[in-house]
């Protein structure tokens, strides 16, 4: 079964054309890169910031670092330096690194390993935020209030070096038993704080629980994560950093955002029907971030959950250079927004740095970055339907390799939504999600299903409910 799961993972990547390796002439430019670029301070014309005591917190085993953070509590509020990899040092405007960045337009993670954006002696060496290196960043310096409201922003380009690694399991522990350094320490003041902030200015998060694939020594199992808390007050640091980002591109007149439409008033008043009828009512005059912010963990609130997910559609990038477009807002966080935090992972997040940094700096954009910024929207458009691709087949194959061998058995399962075409239910173990066509219950209600195939090869599961002893409907 392992040998088939493996075949099966490598035709979807086949099938997405997905590589992770290199062409010569990328891996030949990346390592010229990372032996020419300086990291001397005075040598390269930067601010020396090494005696900033930074940290990252990542997933652990990540080995490709886009943020260090360093947060300081003040009488008046805190300072916040948030210092982010300086990618753009790495790679030559129309070379072959870019070049090939371009053509990938983002990593992509699967449970037999990532196809990354750029060659790993970048991404996961000399351009990684690694602790205890001297490394090349752009610093974000933010003047906070006790609102954890930005005062003063500032943007330098610096050489910076992080002090240790954290992940965050371990991170979140350290703040609860009073051992975290002072920025772990101040990081739920300021995710707290900006999780209000969200609230005032009316956006939501919709935080669903994660299907994680964790790899075994002889296979993958399947895990369902709320997180830790640290991850949502870390999420804070960098929408706080993408609003600012926009700012400075609108106000600049040229730049990249991430913008989301509102929901239309037929999408809203169906919502609010669910509801109702799942007996968790959006209550008129409670601000939509609230209700969802108000859910508890229940199969009915699961449920509400997904069918807000219908509403936070339509996500895209706007390029813009004078004339400011007619659509500035992303709607779920409910404020202009640019993706600027994950340069080593991310396309789009190389512009967002150079031209915020020329803004900010009353520097001229440079023109490499002006004259491309209408080739992103589409570059990325199309790195995202790939990465959601290869995201949602992985997931299905192994789902199906971890339920091979179980055909015939009975599983109770949680009714997440009902559409046209049948049921979409959740496993209660393995925490799997599968749709069923043709069978009829209430969204929140609970059922039992009966596994009759799972296939491997097409990542595909073939279920029925059991209703009164009696089999309906099929799921895949």
């Amino acid at each position: 079964m392992r040998a088939e799961l493996a075949a099966s993972l490598t035709a979807l990547r086949e099938s997405l054309d997905l590589v992770a390796s290199f062409p010569p002439a990328v891996q030949e430019e990346a390592e010229k890169a990372a032996r020419d670029v300086p990291l001397d301070p005075a040598g390269a014309g930067l601010a020396d910031l090494r005696d900033i005591e930074f940290l990252t917190i990542d997933p652990a085993g990540s080995t490709d670092l886009d943020q260090a953070l360093h947060l300081e509590r003040t009488a008046g509020g805190g300072v916040l330096h948030y210092a982010i990899a300086d990618v753009p040092a790495y790679v030559v405007p129309g070379g072959a690194v870019d070049t090939e960045a371009r053509r990938r337009g983002q990593t992509m993670y699967a449970p037999d390993g990532r196809i990354p954006l750029h060659p790993p002696v970048l991404s996961e060496d000399v351009a990684s935020l690694l602790p205890e290196r001297d490394r090349r960043a752009f610093v974000w310096r933010f003047v906070l209030d006790e609102g954890a409201r930005p005062v003063e922003t500032t943007l330098t380009r610096a050489i910076v070096r992080s002090r240790r690694q954290w992940s965050y399991e371990e991170a979140q522990r350290a703040i609860d038993d009073g051992s975290a350094p002072p920025t772990l320490a101040a990081m739920p003041w300021f995710g707290e704080q900006r999780t209000a902030r969200e609230r005032d200015r009316g956006g939501a998060s919709l935080n669903l629980p994660e299907s994680r694939i964790v790899a075994e020594s002889d296979g993958y199992r399947l895990e369902r994560s709320e997180g830790v808390p640290l991850e949502d007050h870390n999420a804070q640091v960098s929408l706080m950093t993408g609003m600012a980002a926009a700012e400075i591109m609108l106000r600049g007149g040229v730049g990249i955002l991430r913008t989301m439409p509102p929901a239309d008033d037929e999408d809203v008043a169906e919502f609010r029907a669910q509801t109702v009828a799942l007996g968790l009512p959006w209550r008129t005059g409670t601000a939509y971030g609230d209700y969802l912010r108000g859910l508890d963990r229940s199969p009915a609130a699961r449920s509400v959950m997904e069918y807000a997910a219908g509403l936070f559609r339509g996500a895209g990038y706007v390029a813009f250079d004078g004339e400011q477009p007619e659509e500035t807002v992303q709607a779920a966080i409910g404020a202009p927004y640019a993706h600027t935090t994950a340069p080593l992972r991310r396309l789009v997040d190389r512009w967002s740095l150079v031209i915020c940094h020329a803004l900010a700096n009353g520097r001229d954009v440079p023109p490499w970055a002006r004259e491309s910024l209408t080739d992103l929207p589409a570059l990325m458009s199309r790195s995202s339907q790939r990465a959601s691709q290869v995201t949602a087949g992985a997931l299905d194959r192994v789902e199906a390799a971890v339920l091979h061998g179980r055909e015939g058995q009975e599983f109770a399962a949680s009714v997440v939504s009902v559409r046209a075409d049948g049921l979409r239910v959740q496993l209660q173990d393995p925490p799997i999600d599968a749709k069923v066509a043709g069978a009829d219950a209430a969204a929140g209600s609970s059922v039992r299903v009966r596994l009759r195939r799972a296939d491997v090869t097409a990542g595909t599961l073939d279920f029925v409910v059991v209703a009164g002893g009696e089999a309906s409907g099929e799921a895949r």
